[in-house]
C-alpha cells in the first residue's frame, strides 16, 4: 500500500492507471475508519483494479461551532484498517495542500440542499461538492463509493456528477450499523453511557415510521409527528429535524405514492446523530 500527501503524485498515478485501461475505486473519507468505511472500500475492491483511499478532515463543510475540533483522528488505526481491507493507495493531504489559496470560484448547491442536514447546517454542502470536485479531479476515480447513512449527501454527490459531467459512476452502500440498529459513525465515541443506550432509538423510530406506510398510512405528517413523538419519548436528545421527502430528489411529497426517505437527526451532548429509511409507498426498503 502506498500513502501519498500531494496532488501531483496522485494525479500521475491516476493518469498511468488510465492508460493501463485500469479502473479505479475511490473512498472518500474523513478518517477514524469503521465497519462502514470498511464495507466501501470492500466494494471498492469487489469491482476495481485498484483502490484509492482518501483521508482528510474537510474544514468548509464544517459550520461554526459544530464539532470540527472534536471530530476524532487516528491515523495509524486509519493506515492499518485500509491495509488489511485491500487499498492501494491512501491520499492523506493536509488542509494546506487542499486548500493553499482562498478559493476564487465558490460552488453553490441550488437543488437537494435546502432540506434535512443543509438547513440547519447552511454551507455545508457548498463544502462538500467543493471537496469531492477536488478530489474527482485528482484521483480520477471510474467509480465512487458513499455510504447511505448520508443519504442527503448521496443525492447532491448523484446531482454534481450529473450537473459537472464527471466520468465517475455513483456507487451507493447500505448503512451499516451495530448490533442494536444504531448506524456506524465515527461521531458514536462522543456519545455518554446513558446517550449510547438511548441512540437506537432514532432507527426504531425511523422503521416504525415506514411500517406505518407499510399498514397504508400515507399521510407525510402523520408519520412525521408520530416518529416525532416515539423519540421524543425514548431519548432526551434535541431533535434537529424529522422529514419525509422524495427521494433521490428530495421534495416534499402531499401523499406516500413514490420512493421517498424519512430521515432524522438528533443532537446528544457532543455529537450530532443522523440516521434514515429509504423505502417505496408500499413501505418496502430501497436496496439502493
Amino acid at each position: 500500500m502506498e500513502i501519498y500527501h500531494e496532488i501531483d503524485a496522485v494525479q500521475k498515478k491516476a493518469m498511468t492507471l488510465m492508460r493501463e485501461g485500469k479502473s479505479i475505486g475511490f473512498v472518500p473519507t474523513m478518517g477514524y475508519l469503521h465497519e462502514g468505511h470498511v464495507d466501501l472500500i470492500k466494494e471498492a475492491r469487489k469491482e476495481n483494479d485498484f483502490v484509492i483511499l482518501s483521508i482528510f478532515v474537510n474544514p468548509l463543510q464544517f459550520g461554526e461551532g459544530e464539532d470540527l475540533d472534536h471530530y476524532p483522528r487516528d491515523e495509524e488505526h486509519d493506515k492499518n484498517i485500509s491495509k488489511e481491507n485491500g487499498v492501494d493507495l491512501i491520499f492523506l493531504p493536509t488542509k494546506d495542500t487542499m486548500y493553499p489559496n482562498p478559493l476564487s470560484i465558490q460552488m453553490t448547491v441550488t437543488r437537494r440542499a435546502d432540506v434535512l442536514c443543509g438547513r440547519s447546517r447552511p454551507g455545508h454542502f457548498e463544502g462538500v461538492v467543493t471537496v469531492l470536485a477536488k478530489l474527482f479531479n485528482i484521483c480520477q476515480p471510474t467509480r465512487a463509493y458513499f455510504g447511505m447513512k448520508d443519504a442527503q449527501q448521496v443525492a447532491v454527490v448523484d446531482a454534481l456528477i450529473q450537473d459537472y459531467n464527471f466520468p465517475v459512476r455513483l456507487v451507493p452502500v447500505p448503512t451499516v450499523r451495530e448490533s442494536d440498529g444504531l448506524a456506524k459513525s465515527s461521531r458514536n465515541v462522543n456519545l455518554s453511557k446513558e446517550e449510547r443506550r438511548e441512540a437506537p432509538a432514532i432507527q426504531q423510530g425511523l422503521q416504525m415510521g415506514r411500517q406505518m406506510v407499510q399498514e397504508g398510512i400515507m399521510d407525510p405528517q402523520q408519520v412525521i409527528e408520530a416518529t416525532r413523538e416515539f423519540l421524543e419519548n425514548e431519548t432526551h436528545g434535541k431533535i434537529d429535524y424529522i422529514e419525509l421527502l422524495s427521494y433521490p430528489d428530495l421534495k416534499p411529497v402531499e401523499r406516500i405514492n413514490q420512493q421517498v426517505i424519512l430521515a432524522a437527526a438528533v443532537y446528544f451532548e457532543r455529537a450530532r446523530l443522523i440516521d434514515n429509511v429509504v423505502f417505496d409507498q408500499n413501505g418496502f426498503i430501497s436496496k439502493g
